[in-house]
């Protein structure tokens, strides 16, 4: 028997698959989730197929923003469970999650192995990877090179809350003639003030941060969420498939 857990976020779905005693990955898939998360769902049935995965060999769990969108799956699961379970799973101890989704950022704190309590962001796209993504394309980089950019630059403040007042903003200032190296310091230090201000809201005392999402393989963003919050943040280089981690283990 295999456990399958599919996460379908708002720009990127993934895909676990995990052995019987479910302690080992097997396979892994992570793609866009495209403008239809049904067509999505499709493609990760065929991809499961050709690796001799089946509705008949297999128990399927559903997360994420498009979770409904699995017919297939025999369970659906809220995606603040799956990442507390799938964080577990690759932190192996209680923690407080940081998710930089790409529409929302969730802030879970895990006690006893458990889900105690959570946040998450309004549903302005300010402090997301969606909100990174398009300062990257407004400077016209990648969101590797957006990073790469910062840590060689001054921070420029960004005051704006809104994401499209802050495109304004950092438009002006390339027309200003700012460094692009301090336009993408003060882009990525307005998304670790708005997770710090969240982590705030949330009254976590944790003594550490596991970061989870497309951005868990950036050291310089972890550096900085640890500079502004005074605790270590740790990742690991699977902790952006956390949430289908934790579907997957809870698969039966």
């Amino acid at each position: 028997m295999y456990y399958v857990g599919i996460d379908i976020g708002s720009t990127a779905a993934k895909a676990i698959v995990l052995s019987e005693n479910k302690k080992e990955i097997i396979h892994s898939l992570l793609m866009p989730t495209g403008w239809n998360s049904k067509e999505t769902s499709s493609k990760i049935l065929n991809w499961l197929e050709e690796r001799g995965i089946n509705l008949t060999n297999s128990k399927i769990t559903a997360t994420g923003y498009g979770r409904v969108s699995v017919p297939y799956a025999d369970k659906v699961i809220t995606e603040i469970t799956c990442h507390g379970k799938g964080a577990l799973y690759l932190n192996e101890d209680d923690c407080t999650i940081i998710d930089i989704g790409g529409q929302d950022t969730k802030i879970i704190t895990l006690q006893g192995g458990v889900v105690s309590n959570f946040i998450m962001n309004d549903k302005c796209s300010a402090g997301t990877g969606r909100f990174l993504e398009i300062m990257a394309n407004t400077l016209g980089v990648s969101l590797t090179e957006i990073f790469d950019l910062a840590r060689n630059g001054k921070e420029t403040v960004i005051s704006s809350m809104c994401t499209v007042f802050a495109e304004s903003e950092v438009i002006s200032l390339i027309g200003s003639g700012s460094a692009k190296e301090d336009i993408a310091c003060g882009i990525v230090n307005s998304v670790v003030n708005k997770v710090y201000t969240l982590c705030g809201k949330h009254n976590t005392d944790s003594k550490s941060y596991f970061l989870t999402g497309g951005f868990c393989d950036s050291e310089y963003m972890r550096q900085q969420l640890s500079e502004k919050l005074q605790r270590p943040v740790v990742s690991n280089p699977m902790a952006r498939y956390a949430g289908a981690i934790g579907a997957a283990l809870l698969a039966k």
